[in-house]
């Protein structure tokens, strides 16, 4: 009995251990630029695409990487290898590092605003919607209305061909209310989304750019930190 007793024991001793290894755990980015800090969480549902960012952070990649592409109401691109020469003018977004990802495109993740998701080549030359190894965009995207998104679904279909695309009623609702880029859904890899400091994005989108869509006054990453947390220490980390 006394012995049973002891297993019992030690049983309840290590269930908040237990409970403690299931919590799922996430890595998340802080990305320092000059006009701020960007901090995203990645999603576990695009291993692939979270991996290689990760993996791109760590070897410090993005330090000194340009914004070179900047579009009010839409988003702020960064990424390409290329760009950490600051050449004065020079059009930027044809670098990258010489592989591309596998889709990870989700039905369920959209683009609302603040999500964090892989640029790449137009589907003529790139039919499989593979991602640039690097290169990387935040959605900043506008609030949208019942006829915008009407619109938006006809050509999600067409893009996709299929004639049954529709938003769902909650998805509407969002992009009415807090916006985003829907015409981009089912089209493009989104691995991630900001935690804190989306006012750091809508503020670099809002800088003036020449013809090409850079910044007059250049805008770059000076580091980034990688961390592995709960959920619990990331909902502390966006109320700071």
């Amino acid at each position: 009995m006394l012995k049973k007793l002891n297993y019992l024991l030690v049983a309840l001793l290590l269930l908040p251990v237990i409970s403690a290894a299931k919590t799922p755990k996430f890595y998340v980015v802080s990305i320092k630029t000059t006009v701020g800090e960007i901090v995203v969480r990645l999603y576990n549902e695009t291993p692939i695409h979270r991996d290689n960012f990760v993996k791109l952070c760590n070897a410090k990649n993005y330090d000194s990487v340009l914004f070179h592409r900047v579009i009010k109401e839409f988003m702020v691109q960064s990424g390409d290898p290329d760009s950490k020469a600051h050449e004065p003018g020079k059009l930027y977004g044809e670098g990258d590092l010489g592989y591309t990802l596998p889709a990870e495109i989700l039905t369920d993740i959209f683009h609302k605003k603040g999500v964090l998701a892989a640029a790449r080549e137009g589907d003529k030359e790139n039919p499989e919607r593979k991602s640039s190894a690097s290169q990387f965009y935040i959605v900043v995207g506008k609030k949208l209305t019942d006829q915008d998104l009407d619109k938006v679904e006809l050509r999600i279909s067409k893009s996709n061909k299929t004639d049954n695309f529709k938003f769902t009623p909650e998805r509407r609702v969002f992009y009415k209310t807090y916006g985003g880029t829907p015409h981009l859904d089912l089209q493009y890899t989104i691995f991630g989304e900001v935690v804190k400091g989306q006012d750091v994005a809508d503020k670099i989108s809002l800088v003036e750019t020449n013809e090409h869509d850079r910044p007059v006054k250049d805008i770059w990453i000076i580091s980034t930190k990688v961390s592995l947390l709960k959920e619990r220490k990331i909902k502390k980390l966006a109320e700071k």
